[in-house]
């Protein structure tokens, strides 16, 4: 008898959504909101005015203790002994062999206290990973929590963000920089307050404990009506951050695929020492890559989805070549784009590919990444 699938995971603003009437959807066992009031305008909504996302599903990991910082910078691969206190940076959490456990944001709270944004499937897995790498190695004097059940995380990105939560907080928004946070109140409730996101667009992502979430959510919508603030659910979330190249783990981002390939090596130091996955990110780096990650427009009539076979024959169908990683419609440029793995031989800007769609080859061709960018 098969066994009964297990009940979806709820964020704390759960009751919120089903009461604005968003559409839910499951991912990755989450009931989540895919939109409100319809993917192209929450999407554009963030573009020109501000959108406020529940990203309450993503999990947290915290550090404490005299060797957290070398516990941190032996798991990921950017450089935490950079950091200052009270900044942030992406990173990434490898396999020896190179591949991707995750994507991460970190946070330098204390000389002895590192925050660590993870995605929220990959949550226990991530725990997992840095906690058996601590027990392995017996020599890092810290602690690893998984501490995801203590926060709730709102995302408000958009030209009039800061505008909308400046009027909830009393601390000064405008000197913060673009990933670095503060601790401070919203809407009188403690929150750490990250210059952060996910959208390609000024923003922040703010951390409350859950039971406050509801009400920090109700006065962000009122804080920004005079804005025109909206909820925007997972679909707007996706073409905002593909408009702006953002890895998605299991997309972009997976076990097989490393950094190099990723067109990530921005976020690997090499140069600071040891950590999980360096030997095999050097000898690829020696070798030189397979494949790369790059970016497409479709010339003909059709959209390149995720997971479509791409084709580099002059015919459209004569040398299979790699795959979409993500793609759809730009509604910020009125396109269809997408990424997908070519032959690293193959991936000079402006080559002409074939996606296959329903079948039929349909022209496409290799443009420079990001798509867009946002105007500072």
């Amino acid at each position: 008898m098969a066994s009964a699938a297990a009940p979806l995971r709820t964020t704390p603003l759960h009751s919120v959504h089903k009461r604005m009437g968003a559409r839910m959807v499951d991912f990755g066992g989450w009931d989540m909101p895919v939109q409100y009031s319809g993917v192209i305008d929450e999407h554009n909504t963030v573009r020109e005015r501000v959108g406020l996302f529940d990203v309450s599903h993503m999990g947290e990991i915290e550090v404490r203790g005299p060797q957290a910082l070398q516990l941190v910078d032996y798991v990921a691969t950017n450089a935490a002994s950079q950091l200052k206190i009270g900044q942030a940076q992406y990173s990434a959490l490898l396999y020896e062999h190179g591949g991707f456990v995750d994507d991460i944001l970190v946070h330098k709270v204390a000389d002895d206290h590192y925050f660590i944004c993870v995605n929220a499937s990959n949550q226990d897995k991530d725990y997992e990973h840095i906690s058996s790498v601590k027990a392995a190695n017996n020599r890092f004097d810290c602690t690893v929590e998984n501490a995801g059940s203590r926060y709730a995380q709102i995302a408000v990105q958009g030209p009039r963000a800061l505008k909308t939560l400046q009027k909830l907080t009393p601390a000064d928004l405008a000197p913060i920089r673009y990933y670095w946070f503060t601790d401070g109140l919203v809407a009188g409730a403690p929150a750490r307050i990250a210059r952060t996101g996910y959208t390609g667009e000024d923003g922040f992502e703010i951390y409350v404990a859950p039971d406050e979430a509801p009400h920090v959510w109700d006065e962000l919508l009122a804080a920004g009506e005079e804005f025109g603030i909206k909820p925007a659910g997972l679909g707007a979330r996706n073409t905002l951050r593909l408009e702006a190249k953002m890895a998605l783990y299991g997309h972009e981002i997976h076990a097989t695929i490393t950094p190099w390939e990723a067109d990530l090596a921005w976020i690997v130091k090499l140069a600071k020492g040891d950590f999980i996955g360096r030997a095999a990110l050097v000898r690829q780096k020696e070798q030189g890559i397979a494949r790369k990650l790059i970016g497409f427009e479709m010339q003909g009539r059709g959209i390149g989805r995720d997971g479509y076979e791409v084709y580099a024959g002059n015919d459209g169908k004569s040398t299979a070549a790699g795959w979409v990683t993500s793609g759809g419609p730009a509604p910020t440029l009125n396109k269809n784009i997408g990424l997908c793995y070519l032959p690293a031989n193959l991936c000079e800007i402006g080559r002409v590919i074939h996606v296959m769609v329903r079948d039929q080859p349909v022209e496409a061709v290799t443009v420079p990444t990001p798509f867009y960018k946002r105007a500072k």
